[in-house]
């Protein structure tokens, strides 16, 4: 099988204090716990853990005489991870922080966050800044710099609709890179950083592009529901940002409450024949035509149908609310997520003939 390589990518302006490793030592734990920096709760250490605080961090680690031959595994919010052992590997706890408003040109509204700002907070700092396009991905856990290693989206809309660009560090180099849209290969939750660029370059900065004039997104089913239970049929970014927040805290678990990782599976793409044949026997599968004639199943739909929603297998189970989310019962170890998920998957395909596909990054 052949493998393209990763795609030729230029340096950008050096940002502001980002030039030189002088200065402040790095901040290093040793024999770290995990559990607190992983939203499913799950036990582990990480041998060496550096703090990430600035691009000059990374530099030290990649110039650091043992950290910068140690392989590297990226740490931001822990929302999309599961953790079933220890980490030997030296975990980049990212902390990097920030948010402006680059530019404001016609045609768009542009603005930049530090990779390690949590996601909700910078869509809902957009939105005070007058800046709408973002209010569809309210409330998903994770960090600004995870966002495009998993190509977060829900409600219509996906991170690369409205991506520009980011900054990256290689973590052989040293040297600071920008990619645009076409270099991250972004693909339905997956992007080259999922794959090729995987322990080997670190975010540090990305930067959106929101359109103008803005326009609202509201083909989902729930955000339909909702226009019609209020009665607004032009909502603006506010109300739509409110919407998909009560919808998201109505079905999914608050992971300070509940140990989870959200969405757990991607949601299956099939052809529209496989699609009809599955109508066929349940035809109250929830379904979403896409542009290219393939159809989207509803994951949950398809865990709820074989009956998961609730189960246990030892301390992991399936949320009462949503069959799409895993959840930490008390004391959870990541090889029990792992057997539930394999339980499921085993138990879809059976019916189903499909494939579950899981979200979260397993270690």
């Amino acid at each position: 099988m052949r493998i393209d390589p990763p795609p030729r990518i230029s340096p950008p302006a050096a940002p502001a204090g980002a030039a030189g490793a002088a200065g402040p030592a790095l901040e290093v734990e040793g024999r770290a716990s995990l559990r607190t920096f992983n939203t499913f709760g799950l036990p582990a250490f990480a041998q060496t853990l550096v703090h990430v605080r600035n691009v000059a961090d990374v530099r030290r680690v990649v110039d650091h005489p043992s950290y910068g031959r140690s392989a590297k595994f990226i740490l931001g919010g822990g929302s999309n991870v599961v953790l079933t052992r220890d980490v030997n590997a030296v975990v980049l706890k990212i902390e990097i922080m920030g948010r402006r408003v680059v530019e404001e040109r016609p045609d768009a509204w542009v603005v930049e966050a530090g990779a390690g700002e949590n996601w909700h907070d910078f869509v809902a700092w957009t939105l005070d800044q007058g800046c709408p396009g973002l209010e569809n991905l309210a409330l998903i856990p994770g960090t600004v710099g995870a966002a495009p290693v998993q190509n977060i989206g829900a409600y219509g809309v996906e991170l690369k609709d409205r991506f520009e660009s980011l900054d990256a560090v290689d973590l052989v180099t040293g040297r600071v890179v920008t990619l645009d849209a076409a270099a991250c290969r972004f693909g339905y939750r997956d992007s080259l950083f999922k794959r090729h660029l995987a322990g080997k370059s670190v975010i540090t900065q990305v930067r959106l592009r929101l359109p103008r004039p803005w326009v609202p997104v509201l083909g989902y089913l729930e955000l339909e529901r909702k226009r019609a239970e209020t009665g607004m049929t032009h909502p603006d970014a506010r109300t739509i940002f409110d919407w998909v927040c009560s919808i998201r805290r109505a079905k999914l678990p608050d992971p300070a409450a509940i140990g989870n990782a959200g969405s757990f599976f991607k949601n299956p793409v099939v052809s529209a024949e496989q699609c009809r044949d599955i109508i066929g026997r349940d035809p109250e599968i929830v379904h979403y035509p896409l542009p290219d004639g393939t159809v989207k199943l509803a994951a949950g739909w398809l865990i709820d149908a074989c009956g998961w929603k609730g189960k246990t297998v030892g301390r992991a189970g399936v949320y009462e609310k949503q069959a799409l989310v895993l959840v930490n019962r008390g004391g959870a170890h990541g090889s029990e997520v792992v057997t539930l998920a394999r339980a499921i998957q085993e138990s879809v395909y059976g019916r189903f003939g499909i494939r579950l596909e899981p979200e979260p990054v397993i270690v």
